[in-house]
């Protein structure tokens, strides 16, 4: 008895749950998104890590006692700092790419 007369045989029909053709994956669209996500997410981390040192540096002893969380978020997130964090960020992934294709 073959497997598809044992199925029709006991009445299941797992031909609809599972396909051999559903298991395959499209990295068609895949391979096209992963240089541009993988760009966002570089990026992303390098501004991260540049307003979490502007952070810790208004804590610090020489910028004043008692300041606030808030005050200083406020104090760092202006239009001149996200500037200097995006062109810092591009600069730096495209220095990381470049690195990266040379070795």
């Amino acid at each position: 008895m073959s497997r598809c007369d044992a199925r029709s045989a006991i009445g299941l029909h797992l031909d609809s749950w599972y396909h051999e053709d559903s298991m395959v994956q499209n990295t068609g669209n895949r391979r096209r998104l992963t240089p541009l996500w993988r760009a966002i997410i570089e990026v992303g981390f390098i501004v991260f890590l540049f307003y979490s040192n502007l952070l810790m540096g208004e804590f610090t002893v020489a910028n004043g006692q008692g300041k606030t969380m808030a005050f200083a978020l406020h104090d760092i997130f202006t239009g001149t700092n996200f500037a200097i964090a995006m062109v810092s960020a591009l600069i730096g992934y495209l220095v990381f790419e470049y690195l990266r294709k040379k070795l």
